[in-house]
């Protein structure tokens, strides 16, 4: 896992919101797609920093994640 600056690419990227993020303005997260990664970032502060994860990274946590449910 990477923490970075948003860099000027990542204007290019397709975000799209959690489902489990909710409407009231609250804790929402934001995830975008790329070749190489998956980046996350927080909704309320679209232009600051964003984790960056690799393909397997991600899996990894979407797996421990769903174990929990």
């Amino acid at each position: 896992m990477n923490i970075q600056e948003a860099p000027y690419d990542a204007y290019q990227l397709v975000w799209f919101k959690s489902s489990y993020s909710g409407d009231e303005g609250g804790e929402c997260v934001e995830v975008a797609v790329s070749p190489d990664a998956v980046h996350v970032r927080d909704s309320k502060d679209r232009t600051g920093p964003r984790l960056t994860f690799s393909a397997a990274e991600w899996s990894a946590f979407v797996s421990y994640v769903a174990a929990l449910d």
